[in-house]
């Protein structure tokens, strides 16, 4: 049975912003199977917070059954890879179904990014502009890449990352969750060590908020992570909080290694 509750620390934040009468961000984690979602809606009135909601929800759900009748041991890299496309691919097909099966949901999407902590590693998933950060020793680090036209501009070397910090194709997304029959999850692992912060959010908090101010909230913050993420939105907020703003932080309190050896299963049992 997977129980990380006394290895992960998880505390969540979101907020409408200042301009958006409603939120169609949605997030959900899930302490003891190590999980973290978190999906920014797209689409006419109201259809952005539906698509966010079936991803976020068919995601925690289908992946907790999953999860609930799996040992420590039978989660490696290339499993949790596996569990997370398939449950992107599916999200992707239920979004995609009932935008064209009811009108008021034509054209409905979402970003995506999900993140599964295993064997001391750390498995994401992501589709879109949303995105994963580590603090690990002090420095900020952007693990995922977006899916997005400012992301591909960047990389052409078009434009320069301040640049694009003050553009006007900010929410042009390459890729996103249920506008098309199949999109495609970039999955990648990651190692976890103890005193890493890992922070999913979406694009209300990174285009609010420099990576300079997030470092610092979350580096002098550590030790409070529930005031943590209530500070990240409250500075994307003060500076203007034109989207909805959503964080999700995760701290890797202890070492969670799979049991392998006999010599574990022993001490497992008699525990």
């Amino acid at each position: 049975m997977i129980d990380l509750r006394s290895a992960l620390e998880i505390a969540t934040a979101t907020h409408s912003g200042m301009v958006r009468s409603h939120n169609e961000d949605s997030i959900a984690a899930d302490q003891e199977i190590g999980l973290a979602v978190l999906a920014d809606g797209m689409g006419g009135y109201n259809a952005g917070e539906v698509a966010s909601g079936i991803a976020v929800e068919l995601i925690k759900t289908e992946m907790k059954k999953v999860l609930a009748d799996k040992r420590p041991e039978d989660l490696n890299g290339q499993t949790a890879e596996q569990l997370i496309s398939e449950h992107a691919t599916r999200a992707n097909s239920a979004i995609y179904n009932a935008s064209q099966s009811q009108p008021q949901y034509s054209g409905m999407g979402t970003t995506l990014v999900v993140a599964l902590w295993h064997d001391n590693q750390m498995s994401v998933g992501h589709i879109g502009d949303s995105r994963l950060y580590r603090l690990r020793g002090g420095a900020l680090g952007q693990v995922t890449r977006d899916h997005s036209l400012l992301q591909e501009q960047i990389d052409s070397g078009m434009i320069t990352k301040e640049q694009a910090r003050h553009s006007q194709n900010k929410n042009l997304v390459t890729r996103a969750v249920g506008i098309d029959p199949e999109v495609e999850t970039e999955v990648h692992t990651y190692p976890a060590q103890p005193g890493d912060i890992y922070l999913l959010c979406s694009d209300g908090l990174s285009d609010m908020v420099t990576d300079e101010d997030i470092q610092l909230t979350l580096a002098s913050l550590q030790a409070n992570l529930p005031l943590a993420a209530q500070q990240l939105v409250q500075q994307a907020n003060d500076n203007g909080g034109r989207d909805n703003i959503s964080v999700i932080l995760v701290r890797i309190v202890k070492d969670f290694p799979a049991r392998t050896g006999w010599r574990e299963k022993l001490t497992g049992w008699f525990r």
